[in-house]
């Protein structure tokens, strides 16, 4: 039979037929209800943002109320998600060009744990702001909190890389102005400035590495990309490795991975107290559902060029992250925001492990990184919580003015304790003891004993200075000898935490929730550790 042709402007059956396909190939039906939790904060944030244009200044408390809102009905649009896999922005198998058509976004059990935890951690720093906000512009500050948790509750559910490159930015680039929104604070605006400059070289690397993948595989579907690259000519073999190794630079500067780490402390200094507990959980968060999510789902070829480099980060993090908080822990006087920092940098040494681990094995072990970094979340966030405390009358938040904390706040005291011990790994804090075993459990099975090991030592260090500080809060609070004037007793602090005799201030009634929220639920996973890793057992395929 004759092909058939086109006459005068006429299209045959055989183009009709094409161009249909062709046209159904790139409809689009949104399933509402699986991006509903990132929708509904990003809407919540412009609905702030605009709100502030008319609100008189004695008002503005009410947009911490909007903002609590709109992440506490996010979180509620989790539940009728967790049953089952939701899929949308799906192309078909036509479209893809071989096998079944690639979602860029789906709302499985791994997307929507990390979601929990981002939001819920989004939700608990935004209790820790309500009674921080006076001298910061308010309508400016909860619109980019919201814009941040926005982008950071997308990027676990994202399963393409331009999606993924766009919510890390979306969760990053707000992050940047919220570190340096103390305006006329210097260490507030150079922390903000180092953040941002570390932030976009490593962006411009991941950059270069997606670029590789691209150009190796002609997709950016994860699944996609997995298949391609199992199929990669030799020619191409070279050019696809290097795109793996950079494409997880940026995701390993958001963990803080060494040697990617070096923003952290100064970061965590500058910025306002609550951002920096956001950025210790919600950060960590994104970097590690991002380094997940390629490793596993797109690079599972090259996990002879991951697994060994990710092996190797661990070790290096977690040894840089105990060494230099040992060394904070040594000096007094030191800030113990700074020591929160640096304990941060190792947790995300023992966070790196069982992705590792995962390319020796399987992605059963994922789920150990996850488990790990719910339990992280509660205690980080308790811990920043009593240092937020404790702030409010010793604004150098030193280590030293913790001192006697049980004879003025017992209650606070015992949290924080509880909090430094689940960190630990020490009893009552079984949730983390549980947790630091099944990462260690991970290293085994995957065959990493030299990995272990660094690990165990790892682990003795750090017990060190946890344990130092928290005898430091039950010690008897230091007197000044006689005769000593009032302003000797305090260490000498540079200009910008001068303060005035230090007086005791009544506890916002958000700081108090967030406190003995994270403590309960702290308490609760400890009495039912398996719970935890039940609900934190993920699997990617």
């Amino acid at each position: 039979m004759t092909p058939a042709v086109v006459t005068r402007g006429v299209a045959t059956p055989d183009l009709v037929t094409t161009a249909a396909e062709s046209t159904t190939s790139l409809i689009q039906s949104v399933d509402w209800l699986a991006i509903a939790p990132p929708v509904v904060v990003a809407a919540m944030a412009l609905i702030v943002l605009v709100t502030d244009l008319f609100l008189p200044e004695h008002r503005k408390p009410l947009l911490g109320a909007l903002t609590i809102a709109g992440l506490v009905a996010a979180l509620a649009l989790l539940v009728p998600l967790r049953d089952g896999d939701r899929s949308t922005f799906c192309l078909t198998a036509a479209a893809t060009g071989s096998g079944p058509g690639a979602c860029s976004y789906t709302a499985d059990h791994f997307a929507l744990v990390i979601q929990a935890l981002v939001l819920g951690g989004a939700l608990l720093t935004a209790l820790l702001s309500l009674g921080d906000t006076r001298k910061l512009p308010a309508g400016e500050f909860w619109f980019l909190l919201l814009s941040s948790a926005s982008g950071a509750a997308l990027l676990p559910a994202a399963r393409d890389l331009a999606t993924l490159v766009v919510a890390l930015e979306v969760a990053s680039l707000p992050a940047f102005a919220l570190v340096g929104i103390k305006r006329g604070d210097r260490r507030s605006s150079e922390a903000a400035l180092k953040f941002f400059l570390s932030s976009v070289v490593a962006t411009a690397v991941m950059l270069l590495g997606v670029s590789f993948v691209y150009a190796t595989t002609g997709t950016l579907h994860l699944t996609e990309i997995a298949a391609r690259l199992d199929d990669v000519p030799g020619q191409f073999d070279t050019l696809a490795k290097a795109g793996v190794a950079l494409t997880l630079v940026g995701f390993a500067f958001k963990t803080a991975a060494a040697p990617f780490h070096f923003w952290v402390p100064d970061t965590y200094i500058g910025a306002p107290l609550p951002i920096a507990a956001y950025l210790s959980v919600v950060g960590k968060a994104v970097g590690f559902s991002g380094l997940i999510l390629v490793t596993v789902i797109a690079f599972p070829a090259y996990a002879d060029v991951w697994g060994p480099a990710l092996a190797v980060l661990a070790a290096l993090t977690m040894t840089i992250g105990n060494v230099a908080a040992l060394r904070q822990n040594a000096d007094r006087a030191r800030s113990a925001v700074r020591l929160l920092a640096w304990s941060s940098v190792a947790q995300a040494g023992y966070l790196l492990v069982p992705i590792a681990a995962a390319a020796y094995t399987s992605d059963e072990h994922i789920g150990s990184t996850v488990a790990y970094a719910l339990m992280y979340a509660v205690v980080n966030l308790g811990a920043f919580a009593v240092a937020a405390l404790v702030a409010r009358t010793s604004p150098g938040n030193r280590i030293t003015d913790y001192r006697g904390l049980y004879a003025t706040r017992p209650l606070a005291a015992l949290a924080m304790a509880f909090f430094l011990l689940c960190l630990a790994g020490l009893p009552p804090g079984i949730i983390g003891l549980f947790a630091k075993v099944t990462v260690f459990s991970a290293a085994v099975d995957a065959g990493l004993g030299w990995l272990a090991v660094v690990m165990a030592v790892n682990v003795v260090i750090a017990l060190y200075y946890y344990l130092q500080w928290t005898a430091t809060l039950f010690r008897a609070p230091a007197e000044a000898p006689e005769g000593t004037p009032a302003t000797a007793v305090r260490e000498e602090t540079p200009a910008e935490d001068a303060v005035r005799a230090p007086t005791r201030h009544g506890v916002p009634a958000s700081l108090t929730v967030a406190i003995a929220l994270t403590a309960v639920v702290g308490v609760a996973l400890s009495g039912a550790p398996q719970t935890v890793l039940r609900f934190a057992a993920v699997n990617l395929f």
